[in-house]
């Protein structure tokens, strides 16, 4: 890190990896940015064991095919996500649009319409309907060939079936990274697992069998990284097992949230040192501001780093 502020100017065709550079001089949260590009830098270099933990919300943006991405490049050993990750994937991957609008936009109208907003993004209820459709016929075809599944299972089985390179679940089964979704009834998918039981009393999801899963996946002896986008359920689950497992060794948090309510999303990563769950010495750093607008900026100037240096190859 660099020990006093420098000036930063625009120059015809600059890189991403030249403005994140930058920023470690800079000031503000922009020197914590340059520091977390760093710390995953770091774990792909010191081949920790990386988490990466994010809400539904950021699977409805853009976002979605840059983590299905890291997968592929062997950049994630373990996701965790909500449901609304597991539907909208699947909804993108069957060739659904989601659609941009306005956070100002008239919400009578939009319902009226049938459209659905997340922030200034909108889903279409029909788009909820064909995924329906597509999940009953699915789900059968999985029930016949297996009854009793863990849910990264069930996940794996799903993405098994996807015809789409830029899908999350597709790109894990590909690779055999569990993708645990504790909360995997609070969602659309809920439903049609519900449905699907109604039909099959003996088809069973079980959660609690990926907590062993999950425990297995590391040990004390591994060096494990987080990256926490968001918070709530997939941030505490992911602390879990790192805490079970002795701490994490890196983390990186980018949140919008304040410390100061008590949340868990606005934890800061010193805050679960108290815990246990991020170890005393740890690498880490938390970063305020947008996920859509921080972690590719921190993910892109990583990864040229480690594909200049060879550690990530890059095909297509």
């Amino acid at each position: 890190m660099a020990d006093y502020v420098k000036d930063i100017f625009w120059k015809p065709n600059i890189k991403v990896k030249e403005i994140v550079d930058g920023f470690e001089s800079l000031g503000f949260q922009s020197i914590n940015l340059s520091k977390a590009s760093d710390i995953l830098y770091k774990m792909k270099k010191e081949n920790a064991k990386i988490i990466l933990s994010f809400p539904s919300n950021l699977t409805t943006t853009g976002l979605r095919g840059l983590f299905a991405q890291l997968i592929n490049l062997d950049m994630v050993d373990m996701i965790i996500t909500t449901a609304g990750s597991v539907e909208e994937d699947i909804m993108k991957a069957i060739g659904e649009k989601f659609y941009i609008t306005r956070f100002e936009a008239d919400d009578i109208e939009l319902y009226e319409k049938g459209h659905n907003r997340v922030g200034n993004l909108y889903i279409t209820t029909d788009s909820y309907m064909k995924l329906e459709g597509f999940m009953h016929v699915l789900l059968e075809d999985i029930y016949k060939e297996k009854n009793y599944l863990a849910t990264y299972e069930l996940l794996w089985e799903i993405g098994k079936k996807l015809n789409d390179e830029s899908s999350i679940l597709r790109q894990a089964y590909l690779k055999k990274i569990p993708i645990f979704c504790p909360a995997i009834a609070d969602g659309a998918i809920g439903f049609h697992l519900f449905m699907a039981k109604q039909d099959h009393k003996d088809f069973v999801i079980d959660v609690i069998e990926d907590f062993g899963k999950m425990i297995h996946s590391l040990t004390h002896d591994d060096k494990k990284g987080l990256i926490a986008l968001g918070g709530g359920v997939s941030k505490h689950y992911a602390l879990l097992a790192t805490l079970i497992n002795g701490g994490t060794d890196y983390a990186i948090y980018i949140t919008t949230s304040s410390e100061y309510s008590g949340s868990l999303t606005g934890a800061t990563t010193n805050e679960a040192k108290s815990w246990g769950k991020i170890s005393s010495d740890a690498d880490s750093i938390t970063v305020r501001g947008d996920a859509t607008i921080l972690f590719p900026l921190i993910v892109f100037n990583a990864l040229d780093r480690l594909y200049e240096e060879g550690v990530i190859k890059y095909d297509k």
